[in-house]
């Protein structure tokens, strides 16, 4: 009898749980990570929608899109999380994404008004060094010094590819020529944020690609005001980052409860001091005390996503010319 009891519990569980729906979101590898805004989203969003969220991580952010456009309509999310307003332009390209329906009071510095991507938050790129150093003004500044550099690849990732639409749009013409300065300033081109990061650590570089938030981390989260990050001249590029449904999800309804959520209160308030970047929305409580201390660029520069589609190509040849040299 007691063998019947616990086969038909069993039979139970694993029926309860088959009719539990999974939502699978594509996302980068640090939004997943431990200390990431992954576990808590995951908890959050698990607790109001009834079912198990899957945050699957995929390289850096220009690496979720490479991974949909191989996988096509056979792709298993539902969701993607991490693109930028440089690829969104070539996101809706592929024809797999689907609009959405979400609206929320945003804090962003223009209006939203994407009708397939939904922002959930935004920075500044920015290059971090150590606090009390004679960090350059500009590029130009920075080209000239003997500072050691770590940046992304623009293939790969997303600040790397941030960097050089903020090269492009700054220098427009003449952004050949700050590249052909830059050269021997770069230590070394890492596939992503987080080994770029890991390396300016260690101590291997004295600047690294990054945000103007990146500081905040270090005092929040470690008491640690050691570091800075630089203010440019020339301005700032922005950096946006999106969330968007498949239109192949087999889960449309809750991809779009994801979204909604996305934009709550109680997804963009874990956003701050995990992500370590502004939140799309601001939360009720605010921003983290120790955000106040971060650096506030006099100039914003943001593409359109068609203007940065048009401009991808030929900043990447002159970007890999450059350092080929």
């Amino acid at each position: 009898m007691k063998h019947l009891v616990l086969a038909a519990g069993l039979l139970g569980a694993t029926a309860a749980y088959a009719d539990t729906p999974e939502l699978i979101v594509y996302t980068y590898d640090s939004f997943v990570s431990d200390w990431g805004p992954g576990p808590a989203v995951e908890k959050a969003f698990e607790a109001t929608c009834g079912c198990d969220l899957k945050l699957v991580g995929a390289g850096d952010g220009a690496g979720l899109l490479a991974r949909v456009k191989l996988e096509g309509a056979r792709s298993d999310a539902d969701v993607v999380l991490g693109l930028d307003t440089n690829l969104t332009a070539a996101a809706k390209a592929t024809g797999l994404f689907a609009d959405h329906s979400v609206s929320a009071d945003y804090a962003l510095p223009f209006a939203w008004e994407d009708a397939t991507f939904a922002p959930y938050d935004w920075g500044y790129f920015a290059f971090v060094h150590k606090a009390g150093m004679d960090a350059p003004a500009n590029f130009a500044e920075l080209a000239e010094s003997d500072l050691k550099i770590v940046i992304q690849d623009p293939r790969s990732s997303t600040p790397g590819l941030g960097l050089l639409m903020w090269v492009k749009t700054a220098y427009g013409d003449k952004a050949p020529e700050i590249w052909d300065g830059l050269a021997d300033n770069v230590l070394t081109v890492t596939k992503g944020w987080s080994e770029a990061y890991g390396l300016f650590l260690e101590g291997e570089a004295d600047m690294v690609l990054s945000y103007t938030t990146s500081p905040a981390y270090h005092l929040i989260a470690e008491e640690d005001d050691s570091k800075a990050a630089a203010v440019f001249d020339e301005g700032h590029y922005m950096h946006v980052e999106v969330a968007g449904k498949l239109a192949t999800s087999d889960q449309p309804e809750l991809a779009e409860q994801f979204l909604a959520f996305m934009v709550s209160d109680a997804f963009q308030s874990i956003i701050p001091t995990t992500n370590w970047m502004y939140p799309a929305v601001t939360p009720a409580d605010g921003l983290p005390k120790g955000f106040e201390t971060l650096v506030a660029p006099e100039k914003s520069l943001l593409l359109s996503e068609d203007e940065a589609a048009a401009l991808r190509d030929v900043a990447l040849d002159e970007w890999l010319t450059a350092l080929s040299r």
